[in-house]
Parts: structure tokens; C-alpha cells; sequence
């Protein structure tokens, strides 16, 4: 097994509908290639963003498919897509999942225990299924739906001593638990992605590896560049922390729907159908906050030439 998951930016990929509610893939497949062309080193697909928890099983196996065929190598491709709530079914979906040639089947924290149940009871399941789904890395996505379950530090170093894993999305958003994680998988294979804007710059100088999160759908260029960056170029690191910090506050807007009309601005034939969230509750006035959002965006670009 390949363990080595590229540093950087790693977009929560956002899922293309027609307006007939269907999986549009000639959209995605301009999507993919607005993502490499932004320069992210690698893509999350069927994930929250994804909209996986309102997608069939063998929507889900073919998005990750496509993501994989379509990136043919450029960059890294991992996927999640287990949402039921029995554990069989669960191994069913990650072994589908697997057998799709992602990097990575990544697990989402919550299904795998109850808000009441311990984490011994989570770790013995995690290790019931990567004995259940092997010879593929894994990672782990700590989702905020249906319930957020952080790990624990102890909790995230019994998973890296497993040897079997290479990836965590971070949504602590509190930048004393990344520290702590970090220091606890010290010397691992596993590495830490931050989902959070507002904290980014202050992870990567704690050791973080990249960013994965929801505005890598809006301003993907900029999230490369502060990772790329950050060590070099303090001065241009702090500004755009100061930009992607704020503007990440889109995300209390009506996401996804907002990043698929930011999308649209920039030229994907993206359409605003999502199955999580009703487009048509998306009035005016979100638009022009997206739209005005852009705006500024344009101008710290010419302020980066």
C-alpha cells in the first residue's frame, strides 16, 4: 500500500446535478479539470460536499469511479460514501468504494459509533473494518452531520499505530486539538488536513499538511498558494489568511448551493440543483453577497501579481 498522501489542497468535492435531479457527469467532468488546472494536489470525493448522504450506493461507486478515471493520475483521488447505519451494510459500501481505485477509502467518524457510545467501542469497529477492507490506505473525516465526532489525540495515535492510515480531515476548528493531534501521530503516516479557513495558516505552522475543506470550491488557487507558501512568503501568507479567514464566513450562507453559483460565475456549466438544500430558497441577495465575495477576490489577485 501506497501511504504517501500528498501535501496541499484537497477539495470536498461538490456533485453536479442536472435540473432533472440527475448526476450530471459532462459538469463534473469540466469540474475536475477546473480543480487540476487550480493546481489542488489532490481531490475528496464523495464526501459531505458531495451531497453523498442523498445519493444511492451505486451513484456514489460511480462518482468515485469517474473521479478516478477522469483524474487518471494527474492528482490523488480519495472517497468516503459509507452512510448507512447498520455495520454490514457499511462494509459493503467501503468495500465498493475501495474496489474503485481510489488512494484512499476514507471513514467517516460518526457512523461508526452513536453520540453515547465510547471510543473503545468506535476503535474496535475501526479495526473490524480495515480488517474488513484491506490492502487499501485509509483515512478518516470527522463529518458535522449527522453528529460531529472529534478524536481524541490518544484516539487518533491507537488509529496511526494501526499502520493503515494516511489521512485526517480535521473539523475541530480550535487550533489547541490540532496541536495536539499532530504530536500524538508525531512519526506516522498519518496526516493531518484542516477543514478550517479561519485557522489554516496557524495548523500548517504546527505541522499541519494542507487544507481539505468546503472553500477549496471557491477560491482553490488561494488555499494552493497559502500552502505552498506559508514558510516562504510570510508577508503574502498573512494576507491571504486574512481573506480566505473572512471570506470562509459564505459557508453559513446556503452551501452547497452557493458554491455551485460561484461555480456557475466562473464558468462551469454547474446548475444550482442540489437534493441537500432547496436552490430555489437561494434569493437575490445571497447571490449578490457571492457575487461581491468575487470582487474581492479579483482585486487580491492583482494585488498577488
Amino acid at each position: 500500500m501506497a501511504m504517501n498522501i500528498p501535501k496541499g489542497v484537497w477539495p470536498t468535492m461538490v456533485t453536479p446535478f442536472t435540473n432533472t435531479g440527475k448526476v450530471d457527469y459532462a459538469a463534473l467532468e469540466q469540474l475536475i479539470e477546473w480543480y487540476i488546472d487550480q493546481g489542488v494536489h489532490g481531490l475528496f470525493a464523495v464526501c459531505q460536499s458531495s451531497e453523498m448522504f442523498y445519493l444511492t450506493l451505486e451513484e456514489r461507486v460511480s462518482l468515485a469511479q469517474f473521479v478516478t478515471s477522469l483524474a487518471a493520475g494527474r492528482v490523488s483521488v480519495i472517497a468516503s460514501g459509507h452512510i448507512s447505519e447498520q455495520f454490514e451494510e457499511q462494509v459493503e459500501e467501503l468495500q465498493r468504494i475501495a474496489e474503485t481505485g481510489v488512494q484512499a477509502v476514507v471513514l467517516v467518524s460518526n457512523r461508526l459509533a452513536g453520540p453515547d457510545e465510547s471510543d473503545e467501542i468506535w476503535f474496535e469497529r475501526v479495526l473490524q473494518l480495515i480488517d474488513r477492507v484491506p490492502n487499501v490506505p485509509m483515512g478518516i473525516y470527522e463529518c458535522p452531520y449527522p453528529y460531529k465526532r472529534l478524536l481524541s489525540p490518544q484516539l487518533l495515535k491507537q488509529c496511526a499505530d494501526t499502520g493503515r492510515f494516511a489521512f485526517l480531515k480535521d473539523t475541530s476548528c480550535d487550533v489547541q486539538q490540532i496541536a495536539a493531534k499532530l504530536e500524538a501521530v508525531k512519526g506516522s503516516s498519518l496526516q493531518l488536513f484542516n477543514a478550517n479557513s479561519a485557522t489554516l495558516l496557524a495548523s500548517l505552522r504546527l505541522g499541519a499538511s494542507g487544507f481539505s475543506g468546503v472553500m477549496a470550491n471557491f477560491h482553490p488557487d488561494l488555499y494552493v498558494r497559502l500552502t505552498e507558501c506559508w514558510d516562504s512568503e510570510p508577508a503574502i501568507a498573512e494576507m491571504l489568511q486574512s481573506f480566505v479567514g473572512a471570506a470562509s464566513l459564505i459557508e453559513l450562507q446556503m452551501y452547497p448551493v452557493n458554491a455551485k453559483y460561484h461555480l456557475s460565475k466562473r464558468g462551469l456549466p454547474v446548475s444550482l440543483h442540489c437534493r441537500s438544500k432547496d436552490a430555489g430558497a437561494f434569493r437575490e441577495n445571497h447571490k449578490l453577497e457571492v457575487e461581491q465575495l468575487d470582487a474581492v477576490y479579483r482585486m487580491l489577485k492583482k494585488l498577488l501579481v
